[in-house]
């Protein structure tokens, strides 16, 4: 798989993808969204790969937005087809079956802030900057923002960041849910590492399935979502994952999850 603006490495069950275009604060232009898809395609094959951490490159941003210079030149057709293929790598994004964070080490802008909101957790450096700011543009998001931050955020909060432009620092994103914890600069990265390292410990076929109940079930009503986790809670009783849990549970040792 050959990368220009993108880093892939694995260690440990646990995959770094770094947005690496420092020069434009890693603004996503039409390569760099076909890279993500590509990556993630991968990722999602890979079972050496348990959890996933997504931050940016340099010390200003995580993603800065979408590219406004590639932007700048699209015709109404093209500029639809530029958001439905970004919507389509966030989607894959959150459709993944391992845990997805987002450790967020500057601005997360516009595309940026749709990024990161497509990710399982999102941890802030005390730099970071969160916002959807299109409308000083003449635009509204386009990569899912008007959806996702409603659902983080609640819809009057998230009308306000939209419709208005604000920019959020680390601290006030945390108050409003688009954030887990704030932390220092060079604590940042190491935290969302030992956390991905955690969960990818883990039983992986129970991690993916928590996660897909968690999130298909908020769409339904409570007796729905109740009946799909009771659904899986039983399926998982078929896997050899849950017998050497439960063994290693009994025999007070770590289990040896093989994802099976």
């Amino acid at each position: 798989m050959e990368l220009q603006n993108l880093l892939w490495q694995v260690e440990d069950g646990v995959g770094l993808l770094t947005v690496n275009r420092p020069r434009a604060l890693n603004a996503l232009d039409g390569r760099t969204i076909g890279e993500l898809a590509q990556v993630l395609d991968a990722a999602a094959l890979d079972r050496s790969v348990r959890a996933l951490v997504l931050t940016g490159a340099g010390e200003k941003a995580f993603v800065a937005g979408a590219d406004i210079s590639e932007m700048a030149g699209l015709s109404p057709l093209e500029a639809r087809r530029f958001a439905e293929a970004g919507q389509r790598a966030f989607a894959r994004l959150e459709a993944l079956p391992i845990p997805t964070i987002a450790a967020v080490n500057g601005f997360a802008l516009g595309g940026g802030c749709e990024l990161a909101m497509a990710c399982d957790l999102v941890y802030a450096s005390e730099a970071a900057r969160f916002g959807q700011p299109e409308v000083n543009l003449g635009l509204l998001p386009g990569f899912g923002g008007t959806q996702r931050l409603a659902r983080r955020v609640g819809l009057m909060r998230a009308k306000e960041m939209i419709l208005s432009g604000e920019v959020v620092d680390a601290a006030r994103a945390k108050a409003t849910g688009l954030a887990l914890e704030v932390l220092a600069p060079e604590r940042l990265l190491p935290h969302a590492l030992g956390v991905a390292r955690k969960i990818a410990s883990r039983g992986p076929l129970a991690v993916a399935a928590a996660k897909r109940v968690m999130q298909v079930g908020l769409d339904m009503d409570l007796a729905a979502g109740c009946a799909l986790e009771a659904e899986a809670f039983g399926l998982l009783f078929g896997s050899a994952d849950a017998g050497e849990g439960m063994r290693a549970f009994l025999e007070k040792r770590a289990a040896a999850f093989k994802g099976a």
